[in-house]
């Protein structure tokens, strides 16, 4: 079997240029030419296996600090981005985004820096236009706290690979609920202790730093205690990895970045309860059966559902979801977006998506297969869930979730047998901006239609336009 040339003229040049040395003075030391040199840093001449052992020799240094440990990773994340609609007219190899990632590691990251950006203001001004469509011309001129995490977010669709592998390294030592007060105590000798929410004023989990102990609710159930142990682990050893993240953003104000440092610590804290590669086979052995994950790994229905929605690894992707949490009244409380499926933009306004109807069924779900105006047909997995509660009294607040998937991938869902054989239900964003003309549901009546009187004919629908 033939060996892969070993191309490193990047990593050569800073290593000579880190010694102080001129091509000349290592071509003497390794005896060659300078010329050989010069070709080999240019990646025009392979480093042989001779060259390589007088490396080390010489310069006394270890073979591995030499070793590519990163292009293959940029590679990866290079062939993502030139996924992106913007590129499609380019045609780039697979080969030469690995050549460009080993040969000019410095471009390749500068260019990974800028999409990121792109990406991000291009977030931001969706989120700009739907405030705008929703609310009028009183939205605000700049994106609110909310919406700019969110970009922030969206822009890395949801997925940060540093993250995951610190959180998979730790798992392999921990995970359940004793092993985790175990590295909080050995660790950081703080004691775990549960306690009514009386002493905790409400709060779920109270770091008590005078006394040394991580308080939590007691009426937390097991897979909510170990969420947050594993979330006051990040607080507590991942400042610097999460700090990394956050400086690739820009932020308009500091409530901003603490939005999203709030939801980096909860991504690490997942990631810990459900590593990335384990999941992500978990996932596709079962089918994206949500109540599967959330049993095997033992956390809640809303946790599994949101860790689907980060599977987005350059090179090991998933199937893409967007995430959307809603009260009765329609609020969005959470919303994730790992493939920029507009209903995560504009949020879950038609009374016709299934995400509002299973609050008629608590606790069940619900598959429905919805086609927006545009024809786009997405699989829609809907279930309430709850939070609060734990004794008599306590104020407790019941919400609905939706993961949802573009409906090319219902061959690789559980919920495929249910679904196949069923018509989408044809549902909108928001009626402003849905031009169904014969929808009963409808609230409002869209932009740009001129609404008929009923004198003579009522069709039974609350609007009538004109050319229906």
């Amino acid at each position: 079997m033939a060996r892969k040339p070993i191309y490193m003229g990047p990593r050569l040049k800073n290593m000579r240029r880190e010694l102080g040395l001129t091509q000349a003075n290592m071509a003497d030391d390794l005896e060659i030419s300078p010329s050989y040199i010069a070709l080999m840093e240019r990646n025009q001449r392979p480093v042989t296996a001779d060259t390589l052992l007088k490396l080390a020799t010489v310069y006394r240094i270890d073979i591995a600090e030499l070793a590519d440990t990163d292009s293959d990773a940029t590679t990866a994340q290079l062939q993502g981005v030139f996924k992106d609609p913007i590129f499609a007219d380019i045609d780039l190899p697979e080969l030469d985004m690995a050549d460009i990632a080993t040969s000019y590691p410095g471009f390749a990251e500068a260019f990974l820096r800028l999409h990121t950006a792109y990406s991000e203001e291009q977030m931001a001004l969706a989120e700009r236009r739907a405030d705008k469509v929703l609310a009028g011309d009183s939205a605000p001129a700049a994106p609110s706290p909310v919406a700019e995490a969110r970009a922030f977010l969206a822009a890395r669709r949801n997925c940060f690979p540093a993250l995951d592998d610190s959180a998979a390294a730790m798992a392999r030592e921990m995970g359940d609920l004793p092993s985790l007060q175990e590295r909080i105590s050995a660790k950081h000798g703080l004691d775990v202790r549960f306690t009514d929410a009386g002493i905790l004023q409400g709060a779920l989990r109270w770091h008590d730093y005078h006394r040394r102990r991580i308080w939590l609710a007691e009426s937390l159930d097991n897979p909510g205690r170990r969420f947050q142990l594993a979330l006051q682990l990040a607080i507590l050893e991942q400042e610097e990895a999460i700090e990394s993240e956050l400086a690739t953003g820009r932020f308009a104000s500091e409530d901003t970045a603490n939005l999203v440092r709030r939801a980096l610590q909860s991504y690490w804290a997942a990631a810990l309860l459900m590593p990335y590669d384990r999941f992500a086979k978990a996932a596709a052995d079962t089918r994206y059966d949500i109540e599967a994950l959330s049993a095997r790994f033992t956390v809640s229905f809303e946790q599994a559902a949101h860790r689907l929605t980060t599977l987005q690894r350059s090179g090991s992707e998933a199937v893409p979801f967007f995430f959307l949490r809603v009260d009765q009244a329609g609020n969005v409380s959470k919303r994730l977006d790992g493939a920029g499926f507009p209903l995560a933009r504009h949020g879950g306004g038609c009374p016709l998506w299934n995400i509002h109807e299973v609050f008629a069924t608590p606790g069940a779900i619900d598959a429905q297969l919805i086609e927006l105006p545009d024809g786009e047909r997405y699989v829609s997995i809907a279930r309430t869930v709850s939070a609060g509660g734990g004794h008599y009294g306590a104020p407790k607040a019941v919400r609905a979730v939706a993961l949802a998937c573009s409906a090319k991938h219902l061959d690789k869902l559980a919920y495929a047998k249910l679904l196949q054989n069923h018509e989408p239900t044809p549902i909108g964003v928001a009626c402003r901006i849905c031009h169904r003309p014969k929808c009963i549901a409808r609230s409002a009546p869209p932009m740009g239609r001129d609404v008929l009187p009923v004198t003579f004919r009522d069709s039974g629908v609350p609007f009538a336009f004109s050319a229906d």
